[in-house]
């Protein structure tokens, strides 16, 4: 569960998630450019390829290759573990 923690830390990580959550199924390419244009973050496609690298290894992200291409899906099933370990109390009000 570290890994998962570690991966989440890095904010460009956490908008590569936030952007293949709006739009799945994104190749490297397109992921840079909703990168710059949605939160400002001009990195290379080398940086975000790495990114994605790190949250594949920790299963937040699969991949699969459409012939020359690869495409990115977020996978939110690594974080099932985190609230089954801090569930969210229901219908508790705050005192």
């Amino acid at each position: 569960m570290a890994d998962i923690y570690r991966a989440l830390a890095d904010p460009t990580r956490r908008a590569i998630l936030d952007e293949l959550i709006k739009r799945e199924g994104q190749t490297l390419f397109e992921v840079c450019g909703r990168l710059a244009m949605a939160h400002g973050i001009a990195s290379s496609r080398q940086a975000v390829s790495q990114h994605l690298a790190v949250l594949e290894e920790v299963g937040l992200v699969r991949t699969e290759r459409q012939g020359r291409t690869k495409l990115h899906w977020f996978d939110g099933s690594p974080l099932k573990s985190i609230v089954s370990r801090w569930p969210i109390p229901r219908g508790k009000s705050k005192s």
